[in-house]
């Protein structure tokens, strides 16, 4: 099995992502989406993006290497009784099922930069979309301060040395890298922008449940956490995380959770 639908598919996205769909929304709402444009979801998850982006007309395509998502998002899909918007399980360093220059738009908020080829997810982003057409990529940004940036960072300090090969996904989150990634793939460092935005994750309950949700269901910490207990640090890491998710709360009820993480959001212009 290919390692990275294993750690997708290990655990429960669905648990976290249903406190990402605020953001989520009005990410979307920001990206010019009218009905009748042909959108593909890349790393899509169970839809955070794309039902949002189904819900304002577009005909969307969304693509998860995990099946639990995909499925999961065709049943949110059919629950909101959105007909223009399908699921299906794909691998963004080859989408080779999909035709060439057949979306208008290209989006994958924190999803293909999990992907272990960037390069390839590179071209194959450039590959499907239109001339004239746009990618959109929301990545997570290496040293930034904030919670995601930050969980990455700790859980990786209590986990076994990557094998050879290895590309950090947080390469996403530099501008170099992303101008070298989409420049190899025939595109201009003149069609690509940068800007730095807020994502905030938002729940009804503590961020210690919150921190739970990230060890019992999010592969990379997941991992982390049996790492940890191996070696005897899980409460080590459990403690680091619980003093970040409690300093990075933003929500004046401690009893709620809102917390802001910066991001890269990259546009390119086909």
């Amino acid at each position: 099995m290919n390692p990275n639908k294993a750690l997708w598919e290990k655990g429960d996205f669905t648990k976290l992502a249903a406190c990402m769909r605020e953001s989520g929304e009005a990410l979307v709402a920001k990206l010019g989406i009218k009905p009748g444009l042909s959108v593909l979801d890349l790393g899509c998850g169970d839809g955070t993006t794309a039902l949002p982006e189904a819900q304002l007309g577009a005909t969307v395509l969304g693509v998860d290497i995990a099946q639990n998502l995909v499925e999961a998002g065709s049943k949110r899909a059919k629950e909101a009784g959105l007909t223009n918007l399908r699921f299906q399980e794909g691998d963004a360093c080859d989408l080779h099922d999909l035709s060439d220059h057949s979306f208008d738009l290209v989006v994958s908020i924190f999803g293909a930069m999990f992907a272990p080829k960037p390069f390839d997810v590179a071209r194959e982003m450039v590959r499907v979309t239109r001339p004239g057409g746009r990618i959109v990529m929301g990545n997570w940004i290496p040293g930034d301060p904030t919670l995601v940036a930050q969980t990455l960072r700790i859980s990786s300090a209590y986990t076994p040395p990557p094998p050879d090969g290895f590309v950090s996904p947080m390469l996403w989150g530099m501008e170099d890298h992303v101008i070298e990634r989409f420049g190899k793939a025939g595109i201009a460092k003149e069609a690509i922008a940068f800007s730095r935005e807020i994502f905030t994750f938002i729940a009804s309950f503590a961020p210690s449940e919150f921190l739970n949700r990230f060890k019992n269901y999010y592969g990379p910490t997941m991992n982390a956490f049996t790492a940890a207990e191996a070696n005897g640090k899980a409460q080590e890491l459990h403690q680091e995380l619980t003093d970040l998710f409690t300093s990075q709360n933003k929500s004046s009820s401690p009893s709620r959770t809102s917390i802001p993480a910066t991001f890269l959001l990259v546009t390119v212009q086909c």
